[in-house]
Parts: C-alpha cells; sequence; structure tokens
C-alpha cells in the first residue's frame, strides 16, 4: 500500500510539473529614467508575473549604464529604440534608409548575444513642436518650412535638452540638413521634460519633443513634418539577452505578444495619463493590460 501511495505521489508530482510554466525562472527587466520607460518597464514586469516568470525591476537606469547592463548579463530584457542603438551603440554613421533601421541594429546587436524581437507600431523619435496656433499663424508645418523662418530673422527661440544640443545626430547636424541656423542667444538648453513647460507657457516658440509624448496633443503642439526625413526610425522593441531567450522558450512569442498591442497612440495615451493626470505608473500600467486583454 505504502508503495501504491508513493507511485501516486510520484505520479500527481509529474503531472504537476508538466503543467507548471517551464519559463518560471527570474528574469531582471530595465528601463530608462523617463515616463515611457517607467511605463514600459512596469507593463512588462507584470505582464509577464501574470505569465509565472518571478521578475526584478530595474527602472530608473542612464540609457549607456542600462545597455552596458544588459551586455553584461545583470539586465536579462528592455525596451530599446532602434534610432538609440544604430547611432550611440553601433556607431553607424552612414545614413541608414527608415524601413532598414530595425534589420541593421538586428543583425549588429546579434553579434553582441542581444536579440532584437518584433518591433512595436510606435515610433518615438525626437521630433520639433510648436504651439499648433503659432505654427498656424507663421505657416510653419515642416522643418523646412521652419528653417526658412529662422533665416529669414523670424526671432524664433528654440529648447532643447542639452544632450540634443552637443550629440552627433543632434542639433548642429539637423541644422546642417535643414540649412539654418538658431543664433546661439535664441537656444535654451534645459532639463527633457521642461522644454514642453517652456513652450506651453510661451517662453520659447519651438521645442525638442519626444514623437509619443503625451503632452504634445494635451498641450495643443503641432510636431514639425521631418521633411527630409533626417530622424532614423526609434521604433519601440523588446530587446534580450539570447542566453535569456534559450533559458525561456516562450519569451519571445509572449513579448512579442505585448509589442503588437503598443502602438503610437497607445504609448502617448499611457505617457499622458501619468505626466498630465498624475496617475501611477503602476496603475496605469495594470489598466492598460486589462485592457489589451493581457492581464
Amino acid at each position: 500500500m505504502l508503495k501504491q501511495i508513493r507511485k501516486l505521489a510520484a505520479a500527481s508530482l509529474m503531472t504537476l510539473a508538466a503543467t507548471l510554466p517551464a519559463q518560471a525562472s527570474e528574469l531582471v527587466i530595465g528601463g530608462k529614467n523617463f515616463t515611457e520607460q517607467q511605463l514600459l518597464t512596469e507593463i512588462t514586469a507584470q505582464y509577464l508575473g501574470h505569465q509565472g516568470y518571478d521578475v526584478e525591476r530595474r527602472a530608473g537606469m542612464g540609457s549607456a549604464v542600462l545597455r552596458k547592463a544588459q551586455e553584461n548579463g545583470q539586465i536579462d530584457l528592455y525596451w530599446e529604440y532602434t534610432g538609440t542603438s544604430l547611432l550611440n551603440y553601433n556607431k553607424v554613421k552612414e545614413k541608414v534608409p527608415a524601413n532598414e533601421v530595425y534589420g541593421r541594429v538586428k543583425a549588429l546587436d546579434a553579434k553582441k548575444g542581444l536579440v532584437w524581437l518584433n518591433p512595436s507600431a510606435a515610433n518615438n523619435t525626437y521630433a520639433l513642436a510648436m504651439r499648433r496656433d503659432d505654427a498656424e499663424k507663421r505657416g510653419i508645418s515642416t522643418l523646412s518650412d521652419l528653417a526658412k523662418a529662422v533665416n529669414s530673422d523670424a526671432g524664433l527661440v528654440l529648447a532643447v535638452n542639452a544632450e540634443f544640443y552637443a550629440r552627433k545626430d543632434g542639433l548642429k547636424p539637423l541644422q546642417k540638413a535643414y540649412d539654418f541656423k538658431f543664433p546661439r542667444k535664441d537656444i535654451k538648453r534645459m532639463d527633457s521634460g521642461l522644454t514642453y513647460t517652456a513652450l506651453k507657457e510661451k517662453e520659447v516658440d519651438v521645442a525638442l519633443v519626444f514623437a509619443t509624448d503625451g503632452r504634445i496633443p494635451a498641450f495643443g503642439f503641432k510636431v514639425l513634418q521631418d521633411d527630409k526625413n533626417y530622424f532614423p526610425e526609434y521604433a519601440i522593441t523588446p530587446v534580450v539577452r539570447e542566453q535569456t531567450l534559450s533559458q525561456n522558450p516562450q519569451l519571445a512569442d509572449q513579448l512579442n505578444k505585448l509589442s503588437a498591442r503598443i502602438d503610437g497612440d497607445r504609448m502617448s495615451e499611457l505617457n499622458a495619463r501619468v505626466d498630465v493626470e498624475r496617475q501611477s505608473v503602476e496603475q496605469v500600467a495594470a489598466d492598460f493590460l486589462k485592457e489589451a486583454g493581457l492581464n
């Protein structure tokens, strides 16, 4: 009888093991130090927690530090931007057509043991914006229009963050591409978040923004069309260590399913819930997963 009980117990344990998710290992999920990245970290952590993983969050990291941590195996996955990897991490200097950026970074980062999964439909590229009424009054809808206005001494004042002002794919080459130049006195450098407030409060006329930021529609801004396609695609994409994927066979499909639920309008809406409506990152993440049927 004891032997039969032991056999039944062993069989039950085997059945239980077969039904438990094979992916219930610990995953370290990283993120950068701004709202969108905090949201993506929390959304991913909650989502994968529902899938049976033991997750650890490491949000709020600097971009270069986060990337290095992933290369060193301290971070398993996070959401990266195709343009950032192309220009900042892989130092690609030649102009890459927008529809080839993802393929290029996927191939380059594969050599470093990093796998780019399916990109979302959200493109958080750099952009310049104006107050909508002011842009319409001045007849400015594209960056070429802006260049003409600056070259005709319209006296426009620009707000940018310090990084964009200095980086090699930032303000200086942008002005070169469109053949214009803001006078130094008309450029105000400030933290990224403050550019939106400065534009809203009419302290500046043009501001550097990120295309999926929720404050753009909330504050009535008009994003100027990049009619010469200067900026590369910054498609928001889950990037995972190859070793992590090999240890968790279902993870790629799960993250691709999540990526498919994210587009530019949805990301902008989620960002606005945090930055404009002052909802918590945790609540916005939970609400998104529920709305998307992923909780």
